[in-house]
């Protein structure tokens, strides 16, 4: 008798019996590679009889094939993916220490971008913007670029000359009006037009312009009268100068404000009779 292993299969590992011979006598002891050859020679015959069973019609064709048994202790392979269909590989899990440093991240870009329109709200409330105002509303509205940048006369008497010189030359309109008009305050600017009959400062100075006749006597018409220049307030009277070749644009009343700049602050028509000028040193 062969020898007999604790499952009672005989043959079921190599160098095993496959099975007894006639007359008690075992067979041939095989070894691995020729047990591996054994088993495959079964399934093929399994597979044979089971395509000849399905020709016969004893057997349905969409029954499956035959489970062949598997050896070695490997299980079948899991069954893959129809042919033609793209297999999508997992998505890695970003780590735990990435996710948390990239939500930091974007709260601190919030909380910037947010300073960003807080502070640029404050900012154009505190220094309006004069993009999309035509000449008249900005002239209207002061301009109050003197407050931070040198845009006015550095003394009283050019501040006056450079009046009459933005309305004696040929400059372009809306260059003539904001020079003219935000040399002076908006309680000023009113003053002028009214006095010399318009409805405002930005309708008067074109209509000035019209009327100048000879541009250079014009222009420089106004000169300094004494180099002792007051600290608060001047007045200069248009009648103190012999002004040929345009129009006479009255009394301009001028105050220093920052960075020595001066405003004209108030306008009046030219008193008659004329008040003597300052004495000259």
């Amino acid at each position: 008798m062969a020898e007999q292993r604790d499952d009672g299969k005989p043959g079921s590992e190599p160098g095993t019996d496959i099975e007894p011979k006639a007359g008690g006598q075992p067979a041939p002891r095989l070894d691995e590679e020729q047990l591996r050859q054994f088993q495959q020679f079964q399934q093929f015959q399994d597979y044979l009889k089971f395509t000849e069973a399905q020709q016969q019609g004893l057997v349905p064709s969409q029954t499956t094939q035959p489970v062949t048994q598997h050896y070695g202790g490997q299980p079948p392979a899991p069954p893959g993916p129809p042919p033609g269909e793209l297999v999508h590989a997992p998505r890695p899990r970003m780590p735990r220490w990435l996710r948390r440093l990239g939500g930091k991240l974007l709260a601190w870009i919030i909380v910037i971008v947010l300073l960003c329109v807080g502070a640029t709200i404050v900012y154009r409330q505190i220094f309006p913007s004069d993009a999309g105002q035509d000449t008249a509303t900005f002239v209207q509205g002061g301009g109050g670029k003197h407050h931070t940048n040198r845009v006015l006369a550095s003394s009283p008497w050019e501040a006056v000359r450079a009046i009459y010189d933005t309305i004696g030359k040929p400059y372009p309109q809306d260059v003539r009006v904001e020079t003219v008009c935000l040399a002076m305050t908006e309680q000023a600017q009113a003053q002028f037009a009214r006095d010399l009959g318009y409805p405002d400062c930005a309708t008067a100075v074109p209509a000035l312009n019209a009327k100048v006749t000879d541009i250079t006597p014009y222009i420089y018409a106004v000169r300094p009268m004494s180099s002792v220049v007051p600290r608060q307030n001047l007045t200069i009277h248009s009648c103190w100068y012999s002004i040929r070749g345009g129009p006479v644009l009255g009394s301009f009343t001028l105050q220093e404000v920052e960075m020595g700049q001066w405003l004209i602050t108030g306008h009046a028509n030219s008193p008659d009779p004329c008040p003597a000028p300052p004495a000259g040193n």
